[in-house]
């Protein structure tokens, strides 16, 4: 959106033009409107990259406007249009194209897919069967050795939908030219079925054996419909619902013909200034690992023949979470402990729930790059844990082989990838190499063939060697982008992430007729989707403007101001908010990130507000009235001086394409909150990484030392987090009873039940969701103070109470232990239940081992 400095009325709506070159269709549409002033917004097609429009001119009838986009780099967008009547004519300049003069229209015009819908008709195949395991093994052997070295390298290199690049400068020819030559066997970021097409089309036709192409993309939260990011839906603690998102995800992708998706990211996160936090589901390994199983599950449903499921890719194995300080691509330094023990378990979950793919990591472990890593590879992932899919580097990471210092050249790094088992090189091409390293006898040629067997292996059993265009099904995008029942569930998923963080009683709001102020950048914006999300429907967004008249506020009663904008002021911007909080009965604060400040490349030194939005709270403040904080980010933020000055907080993260209306939910009291947070958020940034389930140290903390100095605290703050693990509040309030244990004693053979009954004391329906923490008090090496090992939701009316029963058994007990053997020690024990890591009661078992 962008200021235009003409008012040429004529020119207001939405214009289109389609462009035919030799290997696509383009679509290009202009949006053109008028707020306080003219605003410009572009829409490309079928190429996946935002343009943002930095410089308007209007001249009578004629816009010249230029643009960049983050995902190309050193290009820029030119557009000479004049405009007549109903319809204009000029020159466009993109990057990687020669300029070209089109003649377009008013209207957004006919869709791409609608288009391609009549020329799919001769390519389908009916009656297409699954194949079996050992056909699949026949028809791959059979293909393998009808196909020359520099075929096999091809099934193991991968190209861009496009010429654009993330992060570094690629050097490769264009994708058309590899794809023909048999040179890519999978192609990343083509999310429009038209260009799935044209690329499958030229593979099928053109390439050496006509072997179809994955089609890979990143689909983190959702497709065209977004759901809450990856770390707002580990708060709602509902596997089901996860599932669901993940199910909808794999639906709607699959329909434009992505048959490979680049996530879930498991990755296990302890600190906030790490940008990726967002994408994952935060500092816990058990419930982690849950997650994980159940976005597997729901990506790849019951079987990948069904076209409308999708590989699942595990990333990014293994520890990029554990980066030094939070900054992304950094160095990691673990033990092999605390490898096992906590980044590993998702994988392990994800693995076991049939995951297609794992990708690895940027970092090193024990001084080696993970891409060329051939004990985390080989002998961790493959041999140990059973791992048999296909193994995908990340964007550049053999190439950063190279860079990290542990290979002379791009030759060598090819060489430590394949020895490490890798199969595919993600966009980059060092495997180039691999031809003349097997000329030379320094790689083997069965290396090759296992890594292009398993590719092959994949490519049978999601049906493409038979039907190549059966996930192209641009009828079934119509249908399924968008639709009503997928933003349905996408809103009960964003009301079950929201976390209350503090309420002193002025929520929910339970009176319409009384005046609003929203103040912030965050009220009416539409950046609520977050990173990693690419629909074309985020216009769409709802804003927690939208959902407020829609919500029966009367517009007279809601006052807008933005007061400052994200990370900028505004002339008069506070000035403006004060005068509406004045005129309120209660304001909401909407503050928080922009989607560009969290996501990869994305850390931050400093996580409190920005502090433009600080002063402007402080100075709202100031005015008196009843004020709810609702903040809209990516990551845990320092909140202590919010803690202490407003009077509810509401934790609302990016909740996706219905944002808006689930946060209104809350506001009013017709969703309760349930939401429990999965990162700790620090009360000072001096205490990162701060976590639940930490080691006690050789002088612990207490309640009788917490003053004195010989101990592990700091002598300006409380070790504990502001808002630790676990924890949300409700509109109602519950209690939890003392623990009942069946039994003291526990064999390796047996198992206690550990209950408590829940009950609901406050005037209101509620869900609260009830935890179960271990503690090894003593073992053969430290273990943490505790660590999640279950837990339960329970819905309760009023005055209802429950029972609640937790199985403990001998795997609950289990970490890698000092034999470097998973397994479970006698000793004592402690379990603890409750409504967060903090708030529990506790019992002490022991368990015993016969001799």
């Amino acid at each position: 959106m962008y200021f235009i400095e003409s008012e040429l009325n004529t020119m207001i709506g939405t214009w289109h033009f389609l462009y035919e070159t030799v290997h696509t269709t383009i679509k290009m549409q202009f949006i053109i409107g008028k707020e306080e002033n003219f605003t410009l917004s572009v829409i490309l097609e079928p190429f996946p990259f935002p343009v943002d429009i930095n410089n308007v001119k209007i001249d009578g009838n004629l816009l010249q406007a230029r643009g960049t986009s983050q995902f190309v780099p050193g290009e820029g967008f030119e557009f000479d249009l004049t405009f007549e009547g109903k319809e204009f004519q000029g020159r466009i300049k993109i990057p990687y194209q020669e300029e070209f003069f089109v003649i377009g229209a008013e209207g957004t015009g006919p869709s791409l897919e609608d288009l391609l819908i009549s020329k799919l008709s001769n390519y389908r195949k009916q009656n297409v069967k699954q194949r079996s395991d050992n056909e699949i093994r026949h028809e791959v052997d059979t293909l393998l050795k009808k196909m020359s070295v520099t075929d096999k390298i091809g099934q193991m290199s991968q190209c861009m939908s496009t010429n654009l690049s993330l992060g570094s400068d690629i050097d490769s020819e264009s994708p058309e030219k590899l794809v023909s030559e048999g040179r890519a066997g999978s192609v990343l970021s083509a999310v429009n079925s038209n260009r799935v097409f044209e690329l499958q089309k030229i593979a099928v036709e053109q390439s050496p054996h006509g072997i179809p192409l994955l089609f890979n993309f990143d689909v983190i939260h959702g497709f065209q419909t977004i759901f809450p990011v990856p770390l707002a839906w580990s708060c709602s603690w509902d596997m089901t619902a996860i599932r669901e998102a993940s199910v909808i995800a794999a639906k709607e992708a699959s329909a434009t013909g992505i048959t490979y998706n680049h996530g879930p990211m498991v990755d296990i996160t302890r600190d906030p200034r790490w940008g990726r936090v967002v994408e994952g589901a935060g500092e816990d390994p058990y419930l982690g690992s849950l997650i994980a199983k159940a976005q597997v599950e729901g990506l790849q449903g019951n079987s990948l023949f069904d076209s409308e499921t999708i590989i699942a890719c595990l990333k990014h194995f293994v520890a990029y979470g554990a980066a030094e300080a939070g900054r992304d691509y950094n160095t990691v330094d673990i033990s092999e402990g605390t490898l096992r023990n906590v980044y590993l378990p998702p994988f392990q979950a994800g693995i076991n729930a049939g995951a297609g793919s794992v990708m690895n990591s940027f970092n090193t472990y024990q001084g080696v790059p993970v891409a060329g890593n051939q004990y985390i590879l080989d002998e961790l992932l493959r041999k140990e844990l059973g791992f048999n899919g296909i193994l995908i580097s990340d964007y550049g990471s053999i190439d950063e082989i190279v860079a990290h210092g542990n290979a002379k050249d791009s030759k060598e790094a090819a060489k430590k990838a394949l020895d490490a088992t890798m199969d595919i090189e993600m966009v980059t091409r060092s495997y180039d190499h691999l031809n003349e390293l097997i000329e030379q006898r320094i790689v083997n040629i069965e290396q090759i063939n296992e890594a292009v067997r398993r590719i092959l292996t994949f490519k049978y059993k999601i049906g493409i060697m038979d039907d190549p265009y059966r996930y192209i099904r641009p009828e079934k995008e119509k249908e399924y982008h968008f639709h009503p029942a997928h933003l349905e569930a996408s809103r009960k998923l964003a009301q079950k992430s929201i976390v209350l963080l503090k309420n002193n009683g002025v929520l929910p709001i339970e009176d319409k007729a009384k005046k609003i102020a929203v103040i912030g950048p965050f009220g009416d914006s539409k950046d609520m989707l977050g990173p990693w999300q690419w629909s074309r429907y985020s216009k769409e967004t709802v804003t927690l403007r939208e959902a407020l008249e829609e919500k029966g506020v009367p517009n007279t009663h809601i006052l807008m101001e933005a007061g400052c904008k994200v990370e900028e002021s505004l002339d008069g911007g506070v000035e403006r908010a004060v005068t509406a909080a004045k005129q309120a009965d209660i304001v909401i604060l909407a503050l928080g990130e922009s989607s560009e400040m969290s996501g990869e490349a994305a850390s931050r030194m400093d996580i409190t507000l920005p502090k433009v939005q600080q002063e402007l709270a402080e100075t709202i403040v100031r005015v008196g009235k009843p004020t709810v904080l609702v903040l809209t980010n990516g990551r845990p933020l320092v909140l202590d001086w919010f803690e202490s000055h407003v009077d509810a907080i509401l934790e609302t993260w990016f909740l996706g394409s219905q944002a808006g209306h689930a946060i209104t939910d809350v506001l009013f009291g017709e969703y309760n909150p349930s939401g429990k947070l999965t990162m700790s958020f620090p009360v000072h940034i001096g205490q990162l990484p701060v976590y639940y389930n930490h080691f006690k140290t050789g002088r612990p903390v207490t309640e009788s030392n917490k003053e004195e100095k010989f101990f592990s605290r700091y002598i300006d703050g409380s070790n504990n987090p502001l808002y630790p693990f676990g924890y949300g509040l409700s509109y109602t309030t519950f209690e939890i009873s003392d623990i009942r244990l069946s039994q003291p004693l526990m064999t390796d053979s047996g198992k206690i039940f550990a209950s408590v009954t829940v009950t609901n004391t406050g005037g209101l329906a509620g869900e609260e969701t009830v935890q179960m923490y271990i503690q090894d008090i003593y073992g053969s090496v430290v273990r943490p103070v505790k660590e999640l090992k279950g837990f339960k939701k329970v819905k309760l009316e009023p005055g209802e109470s429950k029972d609640i029963s937790f199985s403990i058994t001998i795997e609950d007990l289990a970490y890698w232990n000092l034999d470097l053997k998973h397994g479970a020690e006698p000793g004592e024990f402690k379990v603890y239940i409750g409504s967060s890591s903090f708030d529990v009661k506790e019992a002490l078992f022991e368990f015993l081992q016969p001799i």
